[in-house]
């Protein structure tokens, strides 16, 4: 399947310059072909976090959600709709929660999943340094009054109607679970859409840092994510343009959902529509 791409071009320093590094290339686009069998698209915490009347703390510190909430109800519908219909594979991954437990495709992931790993070897804690997290805690992140909120809002933790997996699409909440599926159907490049990208896409169980330690590659869709911004980030969205970048240097490619839906298209027209997941074997 070939598809436009994004790419940021990291050479040359211009020493010239008073800012040499004002002499890299920057953004590029060129076509990338990717092999349909081995690429899956997974959608990363797209949550209905509620309303900002039912959880007015989680809303007062998650400055994302609107924009989540905005892309959930336009961007993410046609791009899952495209990708359903192609043969690329769609895969769903989840923070810890009830809402997705009894889905098939949640079973599923269980069966090919890896052993979780122990927990890592913890230092010694103590008093000061307790100290020090709670006062973090208080006056840096989430406020001790938003607490009970954002515990609120993860208990009510669901699916926006815009983002529900669909029969037997997997649904994983560990890196090691969507490790399993990437080696049942032999997938290797994984397209990240989902929030947010400078934080649960890259740390999260399941996310980029975690996946690339597997081999895959990881790529992400612009305008299918949003970031965790500041004070100082938010007005232009810095945090994101930050991130992408990273993707781009680090990681894999960025791509805009309007490319990758009618390459997705094309892909359609091309080869057989994708077989469910709980009936597919690996597939070269």
């Amino acid at each position: 399947m070939k598809v436009l791409a994004n790419y940021y071009q990291q050479f040359d320093a211009d020493f010239e310059s008073n800012v040499p590094a004002e002499g890299y290339g920057g953004w590029k686009r060129t076509e990338v072909e990717i092999a349909t069998p081995r690429t899956a698209v997974v959608l990363m915490h797209a949550w209905d976090c509620g309303t900002r009347e039912q959880f007015p703390g989680w809303h007062r510190v998650a400055d994302f959600i609107p924009r989540a909430t905005k892309i959930c109800r336009t961007v993410i519908p046609g791009l899952l709709s495209a990708v359903r219909a192609s043969p690329l594979r769609l895969m769903h991954v989840v923070a810890p929660a009830e809402h997705y437990k009894d889905l098939p495709g949640y079973k599923l992931a269980q069966q090919y999943a890896l052993p979780e790993p122990a927990r890592a070897p913890q230092v010694q804690n103590d008093p000061l340094l307790e100290k020090l997290r709670e006062f973090k805690r208080a006056h840096s992140f989430p406020g001790l009054h938003n607490i009970e909120d954002i515990n609120r809002g993860f208990k009510a933790l669901r699916y926006p109607k815009e983002a529900e997996p669909l029969g037997d699409e997997p649904v994983v909440e560990s890196g090691e679970q969507l490790y399993g599926l990437c080696k049942l159907y032999g997938i290797n490049h994984l397209i990240y859409c989902g929030f947010a990208i400078n934080w649960c896409i890259f740390y999260s169980a399941g996310g980029m840092l975690e996946m690339e330690r597997h081999g895959c590659m990881c790529s992400i869709v612009r305008d299918a994510t949003t970031a965790v911004e500041n004070k100082e980030t938010a007005r232009h969205e810095w945090g994101k343009e930050t991130a992408l970048w990273r993707v781009a240097l680090q990681h894999g490619f960025v791509f805009d959902s309007a490319d990758l839906i009618a390459a997705a298209r094309d892909a359609a027209n091309q080869e057989p529509r994708n077989v469910s997941a709980a009936g597919a074997g690996p597939r070269s």
